[in-house]
């Protein structure tokens, strides 16, 4: 089993950056791959980023390229999510996630993941 705590959400304003961080305990080496999802209320659950462990190989969904950076310290068990120039409709709960399994980790899909963390809120005003 592997245990994920995200943190570093809030409010800011729209033009602004956040960086979110998940910590990681439990059985972490055997992670294949990390991602952050999000989701706004009254929509579904969406893959933003994710992260192959191993190579370092990234994804990101296209509302974010440019903007977002997924990153890790593997010394310290923790994935970073850099929010950058942050819009309005970037507000959500925002999800850190991994899985065991490497089949197509990469893909942005919530059925790839098998570990959740409870989610941080990130708020953006205009």
């Amino acid at each position: 089993q592997v245990q994920l705590v995200e943190s570093g959400g809030g409010s800011v304003q729209a033009g602004g950056s956040l960086r979110l961080s998940c910590a990681a305990s439990g059985n972490t080496y055997s992670i294949y791959c990390m991602a952050w999802f999000r989701q706004a209320p009254g929509k579904e659950r969406e893959g933003v980023a994710t992260l192959y462990t191993g190579a370092g190989n990234s994804n990101y969904a296209d509302s974010v390229k440019g903007r977002f950076t997924i990153s890790q310290d593997s010394a310290k068990n923790t994935l970073y999510l850099q929010m950058n120039s942050l819009r309005p409709e970037d507000s959500a709960m925002y999800y850190c996630a991994a899985t065991d399994r490497l089949q197509q980790c990469l893909q942005l899909a919530i059925e790839r993941y098998n570990s959740w963390g409870q989610g941080t809120q990130v708020t953006v005003s205009s």
